[in-house]
């Protein structure tokens, strides 16, 4: 039986979603939100923090990472039961919500700027480590291979055993691109179709994610992996995350909403087949986002 926090990170719920197509193509979403931290990022700061406590690396020193915030919140949770101190780089229009999470848990933050995103976030933290690398340990969530290989370990295997070995394509949203890389790896020798998903465009809006041909490339993003690439507007992940709320009853973040999109949008070319994508998190810490109150609340259910 589980008696840590830490125990519970994992073996998160497959949902069956039900749409359209649902006679000839099935979709499931592995529920993220179930992870004690809310998000799909509890398995790899997991990960990382283990590796680099038995290592010896952490020696006293303070863990910093550059985060766009679910990341930051698994961090500062893991942080917090094993009184480890922790400093975030964050931009500064991540939602008030996640910043409020991260002040109960105690870490520290640097807010910069918003219009560099989590590139910029990175870019404090290189610049910092650089200046004061005694004092830190950067675990670099961005090119750590614990990060993938989390995935390669628990969600690859937990979505194989869920579906019952009947998952014919996978798809996932590419920020760190662990999650996308670390299961993609365990799923494709088993016959499973890849596909990568992310912004059609570098000025989007979903949180955490990187339009690849224009961002800070992970060095743990492996360019050749995907099957294919599939992109999604902001506008249908923000449309999408209104739709889920008020036809699946499901209250889900734009990024969940935008690997939902892109899955239904995948259903309707194929003949037959088992989708599975990762809702990375739910809505909670993007309630108040101003997409919900300038949408339109009448949309059309696109799911029957």
């Amino acid at each position: 039986m589980p008696h840590r926090l830490i125990d519970l990170i994992g073996n998160t719920p497959l949902l069956e979603i039900e749409h359209r197509n649902s006679s000839r193509v099935r979709i499931g979403a592995k529920l993220e939100y179930f992870n004690p931290g809310g998000s799909v990022k509890d398995r790899p700061v997991k990960r990382m923090l283990l590796a680099a406590m038995e290592s010896g690396a952490l020696q006293g020193r303070t863990i910093i990472d550059a985060t766009s915030g679910n990341t930051g919140i698994a961090y500062a949770m893991l942080c917090a039961e094993f009184r480890l101190p922790l400093e975030l780089a964050m931009p500064e229009n991540a939602s008030e919500e996640r910043k409020l999470i991260l002040n109960l848990y105690g870490a520290k933050m640097h807010l910069t700027s918003p219009m560099e995103g989590t590139d910029g976030a990175q870019r404090f933290v290189q610049d910092l480590v650089q200046k004061q690398g005694d004092r830190y340990f950067y675990p670099d969530q961005y090119n750590n291979d614990n990060n993938w290989k989390a995935h390669l370990e628990t969600t690859g295997p937990e979505i194989w055993e869920q579906s019952d070995g009947q998952v014919t394509h996978f798809l996932a949203g590419l920020g760190t691109s662990g999650t996308f890389v670390g299961t993609a790896r365990y799923l494709q020798p088993k016959g499973v179709k890849c596909l990568s998903v992310q912004p059609d465009n570098p000025l989007h809006g979903l949180e955490g994610w990187k339009h690849m041909e224009t961002a800070i490339v992970p060095g743990i993003y492996d360019a050749g992996l995907a099957d294919d690439v599939l992109e999604v507007d902001t506008e249908d992940a923000f449309r999408y995350s209104i739709a889920a709320a008020k036809y699946l009853g499901l209250l889900i973040s734009p990024s969940s909403a935008a690997n939902l999109f892109a899955a239904i949008r995948l259903a309707g070319t194929l003949e037959s087949g088992y989708i599975v994508t990762v809702f990375p998190d739910n809505a909670f810490k993007y309630l108040k986002d101003r997409f919900w109150s300038e949408h339109d609340y009448h949309i059309a259910d696109p799911f029957h």
